[in-house]
């Protein structure tokens, strides 16, 4: 069974059981690691992987052979992306060239539904950039600001930059929904109870066992402070990673229905691809 997730340590503390062999009566895996922007384009793809993490914006573009696994993501409230620039920088970005980390990411799409409200003349270039070279490159004065995701939260004003405006924020204080952020796809041909037994499996015993993943998710960590890790770990592995519930399908569904509102996504028969 191929799996594709990012080396990041939300995923890699969810699945380090199953990977590693530590669960019983379940089928061994192929991990690849990658960044966002490559799953979500791999997610297009009928030959794609058995399994992935995706963002939950990129599920309109999924191949009709996918479907929404109802766990192993990361859904929350307190975690949403940040819009940063340099320190002494204006805050105003309209007209300012910008880097994000994937154009079919929660954080881009969360981003456009926000500037279309508040930034009326729009921004001037759009680039893409691996998440984790955004800050440095806004420090730098390669880019304007920067939208990142993940640990940046916690690392951001490290690299002398400032927060403009936390998207997660807005998202909470004008839905009252958790965000959804990064979502576990399948092939439809494959038995979702199956695999979701055995993500919540390994989730379980993550938590059991909090120390067991250590050496495996700094292994794969673009941030090497365990601290850190810790933290990025408590804020986007919780009670959704487990279950989305009705509040986590609630939540997708107005991420998706407003982008679809505003023809930020391509029409799509929703129901067709969050299975439950």
């Amino acid at each position: 069974m191929n799996i594709v997730f990012s080396p990041c340590p939300n995923d890699t503390f969810i699945f380090h059981a199953w990977v590693n062999g530590y669960l019983p009566n379940t089928p061994k895996v192929n991990v690849t690691y990658a960044d966002i922007d490559i799953t979500n384009k791999l997610a297009e793809q009928s030959d794609g992987p058995d399994i992935m993490k995706i963002s939950y914006a990129a599920l309109p573009w999924a191949d009709e052979s996918y479907g929404l696994l109802p766990c192993g993501g990361a859904l929350g409230r307190g975690c949403g992306p940040l819009i940063l620039t340099a320190k002494h920088a204006s805050k105003s970005i309209g007209k300012k060239r910008i880097a994000v980390p994937s154009e079919r990411s929660t954080a881009y799409l969360l981003f456009r539904l926000w500037i279309a409200q508040n930034v009326p003349e729009g921004v001037e270039e759009i680039c893409v950039l691996p998440f984790h070279e955004i800050m440095p490159a806004i420090r730098d004065g390669k880019i304007d600001a920067g939208l990142v995701i993940h640990e940046a939260r916690f690392t951001y004003p490290s690299y002398g930059l400032q927060l403009v405006v936390d998207l997660g924020d807005w998202w909470e204080k004008d839905t009252s929904l958790p965000i959804p952020l990064g979502a576990i796809i399948a092939k439809k041909s494959l038995n979702f109870q199956d695999i979701s037994n055995w993500i919540r499996a390994s989730l379980a015993h993550a938590w059991e066992h909090p120390i067991a993943s250590r050496a495996y998710v700094m292994e794969h960590a673009q941030e090497l402070d365990w601290n850190i890790a810790q933290e990025h770990i408590q804020l986007y592995v919780n009670s959704f990673s487990m279950d989305l519930g009705e509040e986590g399908y609630n939540a997708v569904y107005a991420l998706l229905d407003r982008a679809r509102e505003q023809n930020l996504i391509p029409p799509i028969d929703l129901s067709s691809i969050l299975l439950k």
